[in-house]
């Protein structure tokens, strides 16, 4: 599902779906005195759109809620924003910090896994979050052991490596429990004070880097051997820009160079996943990038996936948000397969079969009259012999003849 908000905020359910669409007209350049066969109109089906005086809650409800509640269950899932620089992709993730309403995605869902997992009774829920920071193709930790805010340089490097089961492992990236939604809030409030931001002619607090929310929800339910791992990632893309338009140079030339090259492999990567499931023999090259190894359950296996594709509705921007509205189309043609999450822990196993164990053994030693046998006080053992007498006094003559013929 592909989500485009902005100058339109554009809710892609199904690419067959004609009940709403996004048109952009460009009209052709007539001055120039000769023929021009360049395409005026675009259209890109949806299935909804919004204006642009959407609310951030309705963003959530629409978008991340579903995800959400599916990793609370044991799937995994995904949901990054796309876009140009300046076209609200931060603030959709993120959210703004001068009004509690301007909540973005990030926080929201915080919120909504610590009320949901607290009715649940059933069950006991571990939360831990992880932060990291792709700038110029390298990883940073954005979250570090003392909690405090660091420069760039210093923050611990994450590198990736895979296991022999192919899963991508994250080195160097810690992972922080979170007893609660403060807890969160606050790492959350430390990584984006960690992260590069840079003035550049599109908006005067740019990210110059890509970021990655992690959120692992462990849960196990009472008396079950079972648990399910689920990990979901809210993913801050940094903004495609024309150096060319822009005219920036020096660092921020650099940065945005990177940063174009990992969306241009990210797009790479779509391209082949769309021509691999039309049945083609092709190879996909996740290897290209950082960004796009991280990713790359998320856009090609087991992983819940929305996308939220940022417009801008300026004019000069135009190429751009067609652009946008063309990468958007490709993603939705991807089909992940998604499974739970489940494993048996041996933990749990462990600790059911010393349960067992420590009440055999209780029972053997009663049974043989043993150190587990009940000791009675005085008063039970005069209680008990009142009864045995009384039934002595009152048994029947039979019973007295078969008694003594036995003895």
């Amino acid at each position: 599902m592909i989500f485009i908000r902005n100058g339109l905020f554009i809710y892609i359910l199904d690419l067959q779906a004609a009940d709403r669409k996004a048109e952009v007209f460009v009209p052709k350049n007539q001055s120039s005195g000769y023929v021009n066969n360049s395409k005026e109109a675009f259209s890109f089906s949806f299935n909804e759109v919004f204006e642009i005086s959407v609310k951030q809650e309705s963003v959530f409800n629409q978008v991340a809620k579903e995800v959400v509640d599916s990793s609370i269950e044991g799937y995994n899932g995904t949901i990054f924003a796309y876009g140009q620089t300046g076209s609200g992709k931060t603030y959709t993730i993120t959210g703004g910090a001068e009004h509690y309403e301007d909540r973005g995605v990030i926080p929201r869902t915080l919120a909504y896994i610590f009320s949901e997992t607290s009715k649940r009774k059933d069950s006991f829920y571990e939360i831990s979050v992880s932060y990291l920071e792709i700038y110029n193709n390298e990883g940073f930790d954005l979250l570090n052991e003392n909690h405090t805010t660091k420069n760039l340089h210093d923050l611990p490097k994450v590198i990736p490596r895979e296991t022999e089961n192919e899963e991508i492992v994250l080195t160097g990236l810690s992972v922080h429990k979170a007893q609660n939604e403060e807890d969160a809030l606050n790492l959350l409030f430390i990584g984006d004070t960690n992260r590069v931001v840079s003035e550049t002619p599109k908006n005067d607090a740019s990210t110059r880097s890509h970021c990655i929310f992690i959120i692992q929800i462990e849960a196990k339910k009472a008396g079950s051997d079972v648990k399910t791992v689920s990990r979901l990632h809210l993913v801050d893309l940094s903004g495609s820009e024309r150096v060319g338009k822009t005219g920036i140079d020096g660092t921020l030339f650099k940065e945005a160079t990177h940063i174009n090259l990992s969306l241009h492999y990210l797009e790479h990567c779509i391209v082949c996943l769309n021509r691999r499931s039309l049945g083609e023999n092709i190879h996909v090259p996740y290897r290209n990038s950082l960004l796009t190894l991280v990713l790359r359950d998320s856009i090609g296996g087991n992983c819940k996936t929305r996308m939220i594709a940022n417009i801008s509705a300026e004019a000069v921007d135009i190429e751009e948000s067609i652009s946008t509205c063309r990468f958007a189309s490709r993603v939705a043609l991807i089909k992940n397969t998604v499974v739970k999450n489940e494993s048996v822990d041996p933990a749990l196993v462990i600790e059911r079969l010393k349960r067992e164990n420590e009440e055999l053994k209780a029972e053997l030693a009663m049974l043989k009259g043993g150190e587990g046998k009940e000791c009675l006080d005085e008063s039970e053992v005069e209680e008990c012999k009142r009864q045995v007498d009384e039934y002595v006094k009152n048994r029947e003559p039979g019973i007295k003849l078969i008694l003594s013929n036995i003895l």
